[in-house]
């Protein structure tokens, strides 16, 4: 780690990421095909989605079938979630000596009530002595079996809720563990998406684990929101998740910005066009013959803001093949202009929770040596 914050090259061990811009993993979207896409329009680090140890470790098919890898990627980054430390730390260790990975980022933050309900994700980081043992099982096991190669990193939330924060500790004892890096997703798990991030607390912890890098993530929508993140903050680079889902080219005018350059205007519909029709000839050429009903949320997206009609948002939602996308779009007048701003255009989840689903007497004692049973391990990868 040569480098904690501002806007130069960021390290993670032997990896440098530069501009200092990292795609969030999200589940059913950050596949082969959407990294290669993202990666033509910018640089950064492109974050396969989310691995279940667990699921590694039983054989499960579907899971590693996740971990592949387009050759051109440059670096294999993917994202790991367990709860147990002997799976994650087994997990590693089988990633690294199959040669699957040059990077692993640890999902501390998730959410969703399935993952939380059982301890895990967003509801891990309040048990300080598991967190610990998972995070010091992943780091031990990266360095065993690459010498230093594989560095790891952590992803976590300001906590579960107001009342129940944690990000300083988790911060605190990430960097004990050996971590290259960490990003915080400026908000709780209550919060989930909404209301703006609070970027004040990455600046917080920042201070808090000085030698480590610390990437911000949330409400990053446009190239000047990451210049403002990392200025008012002091953090490393930044994390991009909901704001480039119909956007591959926000990593171009993130790189612009962060340059010192000034971002293009929105893209016509003939230049989004061009990017949908680029997506899919990636997405056939990495799994042809398969149905591109996976595909009809990222149209959707890509069609946002756009005064495209009614009747073409729905056959866009019906579409099956490569030549339905070709049809669409060569019904769309390539020179319409959007009437909204994508950049603020709601994108996926952003509404909060009504609760943080969590186990029985999950908040009664921190510092509890909690051991969680197999069904805490047994999600499906993917989210």
């Amino acid at each position: 780690m040569n480098r904690t914050n501002g806007t130069g090259p960021l390290r993670f061990g032997p990896i440098t990421v530069d501009p200092p811009v990292v795609l969030a993993p999200m589940a059913g979207v950050t596949d082969a095909p959407f990294r290669r896409l993202c990666a033509s329009f910018g640089g950064g680090l492109f974050v396969n989605q989310m691995v279940t140890a667990r699921a590694l470790l039983e054989g499960h098919r579907a899971s590693w079938e996740l971990t592949r890898f387009h050759p051109e990627e440059p670096v294999r980054s993917l994202q790991l979630y367990g709860t147990d430390p002997h799976h994650v730390g087994e997990s590693v260790r089988m990633l690294i000596d199959r040669d699957l990975v040059d990077h692993v980022d640890l999902n501390l933050g998730c959410p969703a009530p399935k993952v939380t309900r059982a301890g895990g994700g967003a509801a891990l980081p309040y048990k300080r002595s598991l967190l610990r043992r998972v995070i010091e099982s992943a780091t031990g096991a990266a360095r065993a079996a690459s010498g230093g190669r594989v560095p790891v990193t952590v992803k976590f939330r300001l906590g579960i809720d107001d009342d129940h924060l944690t990000y300083l500790d988790t911060g605190r004892i990430a960097a004990d563990a050996g971590v290259a890096g960490m990003a915080l997703h400026a908000r709780t798990a209550l919060q989930h998406y909404a209301p703006r991030a609070r970027w004040e607390c990455v600046a917080e912890l920042v201070q808090a684990v000085d030698g480590v890098p610390v990437l911000g993530n949330g409400d990053v929508f446009e190239g000047a929101d990451a210049c403002s993140l990392i200025e008012s903050t002091g953090c490393a680079g930044v994390v991009v998740g909901r704001g480039c889902l119909g956007r591959p080219w926000l990593f171009r005018d993130l790189e612009v910005a962060l340059r010192g350059g000034v971002s293009p205007a929105a893209p016509t519909l003939g230049e989004v066009r061009d990017a949908v029709t680029e997506h899919v000839r990636l997405l056939w050429e990495w799994e042809p013959g398969r149905t591109l009903a996976g595909f009809r949320k990222h149209l959707a997206w890509y069609l946002k803001g756009y005064p495209v009609g009614g009747e073409v948002r729905r056959r866009a939602g019906r579409i099956e093949r490569p030549e339905d996308v070709s049809a669409l779009l060569d019904g769309l007048d390539p020179t319409l202009t959007p009437t909204v701003d994508p950049a603020t255009v709601v994108r996926s989840h952003s509404g909060a929770l009504r609760r943080v689903a969590l186990p029985d007497g999950w908040l009664d004692d921190p510092d509890e040596d909690v051991v969680l049973g197999d069904e805490a391990d047994a999600l499906v990868s993917g989210g």
